[in-house]
């Protein structure tokens, strides 16, 4: 893929127009992804102020680069909002995006887990199921986590530890002190 044509295909395809912030946004978790160092970002926003656009444009930025994002939600109901939300991008893209939560159907949960292990996944989409420790990532580059209920710290940590090259972003609508410390 040539640099940027996922991206700007993806906000030619988007039923709105990105807002100047996000754009600001946008350059900035670009420089850090691209930079040497590790990224630990909060992006915070109004529920309705369109962070889910920003994480799927940082995601793919990393597809651009070659590697595999991920995007951990605090319940199935959200995990599956924003599966379906990219999902509707897969074909556009040319990319492929995998849901993974532990109430679905062990047979696909299984396949999905070999597909993202060999890279054949991009955007893996899910609640806690994607730390466990039979989850393999080929090379994820960026995780992000949808802090809505707020995750511990440990799950942070577990993410981590799955790839040391991994860039963090944690999304939320209420900053809190103690959120903004870690």
């Amino acid at each position: 893929h040539n640099i940027n044509t996922l991206k700007n295909k993806l906000i030619d395809n988007l039923p709105f127009k990105l807002t100047n912030d996000q754009k600001d946004v946008l350059e900035v978790i670009y420089k850090d992804i691209n930079s040497k160092n590790r990224m630990y970002r909060l992006l915070q926003g109004d529920v309705g102020s369109g962070k889910t656009i920003v994480a799927f444009l940082s995601i793919i930025h990393v597809i651009e680069h070659g590697f595999q994002g991920a995007l951990m939600a605090p319940t199935e109901i959200l995990a599956y909002q924003h599966y379906i939300f990219f999902k509707k991008y897969e074909n556009i893209l040319g990319i492929k995006i995998a849901l993974l939560t532990s109430k679905m159907k062990n047979n696909i949960k299984i396949n999905n887990i070999d597909d993202i292990e060999q890279g054949k996944v991009n955007v893996i989409i899910g609640t806690h199921a994607i730390i466990q420790s039979n989850i393999k990532f080929k090379n994820l580059r960026l995780a992000i986590i949808d802090e809505q209920h707020r995750f511990g710290v440990y799950q942070r940590l577990e993410l981590s530890k799955k790839s040391p090259n991994t860039d963090f972003m944690v999304m939320t609508a209420t900053p809190i002190p103690r959120t903004l410390v870690l």
